[in-house]
């Protein structure tokens, strides 16, 4: 920027983008200075380099925005977790079921497992009926992302918001 450019010559961008060619590095500051601007250098390793004349702080400031903007913008879906056991009653079940949709209208996922203790293991058919039983009362608004499967004393699966038609 400015003094900081260490080439003898470079090629000159005016702030509304018109170029005015290749000029020696004391007439591009000369230029700059009459405008009240600064001189940037954009392309460092072009023959000879690419300056611009603009309002430097003003374009740190709108590339700030711009990235602020964007952040804003993005929306970070988070995992939610729903437990179940095989004995779950169906008041409870309903409960499980309305927060499952809850979270799935706010595009987040759920991973939704049911847990085994003792003998529970020796009738994991129960569990997986549980499973597939959510998948067909949220089949309008969820969609399967990982099917269920055991891992360990668990039985999970992960339904994700259905993609819109």
């Amino acid at each position: 920027m400015n003094e900081e450019i260490r080439a003898k010559e470079v090629r000159l961008v005016k702030e509304d983008g018109e170029q005015l060619g290749v000029v020696s590095l004391n007439n591009a500051l000369q230029v700059a200075a009459d405008a009240g601007l600064d001189l940037v250098e954009l392309v460092a390793d072009a023959k000879p380099p690419v300056c611009k004349i603009m309002d430097y702080k003003r374009y740190l400031y709108d590339q700030k925005q711009k990235a602020k903007e964007a952040k804003k913008n993005q929306k970070q879906t988070q995992v939610k977790e729903i437990k179940l056991r095989p004995g779950t009653e169906e008041a409870d079940y309903q409960v499980k079921l309305r927060k499952i949709v809850e979270f799935l209208s706010n595009k987040d996922k759920v991973k939704v497992s049911i847990r085994f203790r003792g003998r529970e293991m020796a009738h994991q058919e129960i569990g997986k009926a549980q499973l597939e039983r959510i998948i067909q009362d949220t089949e309008e608004i969820a969609s399967v992302e990982q099917a269920p499967k055991v891992e360990g004393r668990q039985m999970g699966m992960l339904l994700g918001p259905a993609k819109k038609k």
